[in-house]
């Protein structure tokens, strides 16, 4: 399946906080943990000559997509794709990429959170109501490893269902709509995307059904996340990626969702008052699109991109605290 194009979401404020303590002159290491259509991990690559990437992907047709254009643009040599949930990156970069870390570690550690407009667009995948297709919403097609959300739909008890669409969709119609998914799928397997959408539609009071927002939007999304365990991913990885980074190096994480961007805070400052591994925070207030760019990419409204730096001091409000670790030591 063709990869259709992507927008790359503030490629431009990425590239250059990732970028921006990179030494001249020298081979740097960065790595895009989210590679889709490959457009921040190229414009790393174009950015420097020397700039190398490692990149993942758990999608098939990224993978497919991606290894032909590396290929066609010449870049082997610079950059390597791996087939994996950016989940194990950690332990993949520690046995694979010993280069890395012969120089230091990574100069730059991105992660683009989310769905591309791949995933929306291609109705086979089940992301998007506006298609009819099945109800799978994984990431990884191919794989067994994640519940689809037809799976999702049809086995789980109402209550946990109330659940995934109070907390990850913030669905203030949960309980009515968990409520008739169990009723309808006693009758027969609700099985596409146009079922679970019509299901949803009826649940809402006539007045609210046609509104800005689609009815089936919060539990659509909700499901997406559930599927693919995103926020738990997120959480169990942030902290695992700290310590591959070079010092000055930097992590960079776009979010698009409220409980992503929330964990990304929480986490990052978290690490900014651990005394184990010195970072600095270095967006107080998340990074938004510009107007332009929202004009551009309707999509990228709710992007927030948040970012640290390693550090070999944390900046204190003791004046004399760096001088007394130096005479410590």
């Amino acid at each position: 399946m063709t990869y259709t194009q992507h927008y790359s979401v503030l490629k431009k404020e990425c590239i250059d906080f990732l970028t921006e303590n990179a030494a001249d002159g020298e081979i740097s290491y960065f790595a895009d943990l989210t590679f889709g259509g490959g457009g921040h991990s190229f414009e790393l690559l174009y950015t420097n000559p020397l700039f190398h990437v490692r990149s993942t992907d758990q999608d098939p047709d990224a993978l497919n997509n991606g290894a032909a254009r590396i290929e066609k643009e010449g870049m082997k040599e610079r950059i390597k794709l791996f087939n994996t949930n950016f989940m194990h990156f950690p332990q993949i970069a520690k046995e694979q990429c010993p280069e890395v870390f012969e120089k230091g570690g990574f100069q730059g550690i991105l992660l683009d959170l989310g769905v591309s407009s791949h995933h929306f667009d291609e109705a086979g995948r089940g992301f998007s109501f506006r298609f009819d297709g099945p109800l799978d919403m994984r990431m990884n097609y191919e794989s067994d490893e994640f519940l689809t959300a037809e799976e999702i739909i049809n086995t789980y008890r109402e209550e946990k269902l109330v659940k995934i669409f109070t907390e990850y969709g913030e669905e203030k119609n949960a309980r009515k709509i968990a409520a008739k998914i169990c009723e309808e799928r006693k009758t027969k397997p609700i099985k596409t995307t146009k079922d679970l959408e019509n299901i949803i539609f009826h649940c809402y009071p006539k007045e609210h059904r046609y509104g800005k927002t689609n009815p089936s939007t919060r539990v659509f999304q909700a499901l997406r996340l559930e599927v693919n365990r995103e926020l738990e991913v997120l959480t169990e990885t942030i902290n695992q990626l700290i310590p591959l980074l070079k010092m000055g190096g930097r992590l960079a994480i776009i979010s698009f969702h409220s409980l992503e961007d929330r964990i990304v805070k929480n986490l990052f400052k978290e690490a900014g008052e651990s005394t184990v591994l010195p970072v600095q925070v270095l967006t107080k207030k998340p990074v938004i699109p510009s107007e332009e760019e929202i004009l551009n990419n309707s999509r990228s409204r709710s992007a927030k991109l948040r970012v640290l730096e390693r550090v070999e001091f944390k900046k204190d409000k003791n004046k004399y605290r760096k001088e007394f670790l130096e005479d410590e030591e």
